[in-house]
Parts: structure tokens; sequence; C-alpha cells
């Protein structure tokens, strides 16, 4: 079977009866000023009938770029970075990028076996909840830092796009505190991120206000096993928490587990709080009181950053607010009983 060929800029040319330069004028968008919109009809005209559609690979090879843009993020696993993914596809569309997407490896250097793992295969890079030394192997190439926190080093340097996630803690805490409780335990993201470590400390400043706070800590994997494990240490303890608050929805998901293994009734006996609001967060029952971060929102703006900074711009910081997200699994800590105060 003979080969299909596909209509060229020639063909449409000859179709439309101009030169192959107003071809290209009127489909690249510039034609303006320079051709008749009679004639701008007649070459779309043309390529519609003839089923035409641009070369983009060449076309980016004349113009030197890849119009490809490589979002970073730490685990693929993860629930929370789909959305920051589509909303960062669905502007670079937009605007004629793609978006690949690769993980940092452990030690934070870059992707060791990515194939874009130089600057000149990309145009731009998301790095997602990484420290800003990790950009180092992309040299010159423009990026912006997602959920990253702000680095005085790199202070207006690097844009960056960042969730209020202390507010975030800081309103689950009051919260909790509302509603009486004044024993929390933290079962904290054992991962060195400005993300988790700005959640601990907010945390720990609205217990060290409150009259008779108290804060206990214990460290897990961003998994359900290694949280259960966790939430157990702290419902050990001898005078144990009422309030487990949890780093992420997954955490919270172990720690309830924790409460089962410990005959204990979520939200009556002890409540749980997460963070993030991931799908998981309403499929647990109780409904999980967390925090939602606008995740799609994220990529979205971290997208028409670096594009900004492609066109030679300057995107200022931005801080997206997430929102308390209050469902049945938090409540007045009980009345005092044997082996446990109020």
């Amino acid at each position: 079977m003979p080969a299909i060929s596909r209509p060229t800029s020639k063909d449409v040319a000859q179709e439309a009866g101009v030169s192959q330069s107003t071809v290209s004028l009127v489909l690249g968008g510039k034609w303006s000023g320079r051709v008749s919109p009679a004639t701008a009809r007649s070459v779309r005209d043309a390529a519609e009938r003839l089923g035409y559609r641009p070369n983009q690979a060449a076309r980016n090879l004349r113009l030197g770029t890849t119009r490809t843009v490589l979002l970073m993020v730490p685990t693929l696993t993860a629930p929370f970075f789909g959305p920051v993914y589509t909303g960062a596809a669905r502007v670079a569309a937009a605007h004629g990028f793609g978006v690949v997407v690769s993980t940092w490896p452990d030690d934070a250097q870059g992707p060791a076996d990515s194939p874009f793992g130089s600057e000149e295969a990309i145009d731009g890079v998301l790095a997602s909840s990484m420290a800003v030394d990790a950009l180092a192997r992309f040299g010159e190439t423009p990026a912006v830092m997602l959920d990253s926190g702000p680095d005085p080093r790199t202070a207006g340097a690097v844009p960056t796009i960042d969730f209020g996630v202390a507010d975030g803690m800081r309103a689950i805490a009051r919260h909790l505190a509302g509603l009486g409780h004044r024993r929390f335990g933290h079962v904290a993201a054992a991962v060195d991120q400005w993300t988790f470590r700005a959640r601990a400390a907010a945390l720990a400043s609205v217990v060290d206000d409150l009259p008779s706070g108290v804060l206990l800590r214990e460290t897990c994997a961003i998994d359900v096993a290694s949280a259960k494990e966790a939430a157990l240490r702290l419902l050990s303890a001898d005078d144990p928490p009422t309030a487990l608050v949890c780093d992420d929805d997954l955490i919270a998901a172990g720690a309830y587990k924790a409460a089962r293994a410990c005959g204990l009734d979520v939200p009556s006996e002890l409540s749980v709080s997460g963070f993030d609001d991931v799908l998981l967060a309403t499929a647990l029952e109780p409904e999980l009181t967390t925090v939602r971060l606008p995740a799609e929102e994220l990529g979205a703006q971290g997208m028409a950053a670096l594009l900004d900074l492609l066109a030679g711009r300057r995107p200022a910081a931005r801080v997206l607010p997430g929102d308390l997200v209050v469902r049945a699994s938090t409540a007045p800590p009980r009345a005092a009983s044997p082996g446990r105060r109020a």
C-alpha cells in the first residue's frame, strides 16, 4: 500500500493562490497588518479543505525551543500530585506547550535516569515540594518552585507559588482548641520539606498559647501502616492526646486504624484531622476534618508564572490559601473516664 502523504504548506499556498511565506504568516498568527483579512480567510479555508496541520516539531526546531515543560514531583503515588499536573497541563496546552512528569530521587539532586535531565531538552521546570538547591542540575533553565517555601538566597530570582500551610494548620489547631481539646498528638510526616516544617511550627505555636496545652509528636512515613504505628505510640502515652493532628489525609487513615485498634471511637473518644483534602478524606468513615489545598490551582498558577518567565517577565511570589473543611471526625473531648483525663 502506498504511503499517504500529508499536505504541506506548499500545497496550501498553491490551493489558496498565495506564497508559502503568506501561508506561514497566516497560520502562525502573524498576518495582521501584513496580509489582508480576505487573503487570511482564503489561506485558512485552503488549509481546512486539505486537512493541513502544521509540523510542530519543525516549527520548534526553527524557533530553538521544545515547548516542553518538566514537572518534578517527589512521588507519583501520592494522590495530591495528580491535580497539580492537571492544572499545569491545562494552562500549558492553552499556550501550545506540553508537560512531562518525573520524580526526584531520594537524594534530591535531580532525576538521574530522566531523559529530560539536560537544560537543552526542556524549556522550563516546575519543581514541586523541593529545596531550591535541587535546581542546580538544570543550570540556567527557567524554573518556578511550587509548594517549596520562600528561600532568602533566591528571593526574587526563582518565582515561588506556595500554599498557606501555616495558616491552614493554625485553623485546624484553633478548631480543635475551640472544641475544648488541650492535649494534641501530632502524627507528623518524617519528610524534611518546608511544607511539613511549617505545619509543625504552626501547630506548636497554637498549642503553646493554650492554657495547659500539651503537644506530643511522633513521626512516620506517608503511608497507612507507618502512620498507624506512630499514632499507636501517641495513644499509648500515660496521658494520651484527645486529638490527633495528621500532616496528611493518608496519615489520618492510619490514625483511624490506630483508634480502632485501641477501641476508641472517632470522634466521640478521639478527634482526628488530616491535611490536603484528597478523595480519601470523604471515603473515610466518619468523613475527615481537613484542610483543602487547591492543588490544581497550584499547577495552573505555577505554569502561568513559568510562561511569564519565558516571556521575559518577572512573576511575583504567590501564596494560595487553604480552607478548613470541618467534617465528622472532630468533636469535643469526652468527659473524664478511668485511665484518661478530658
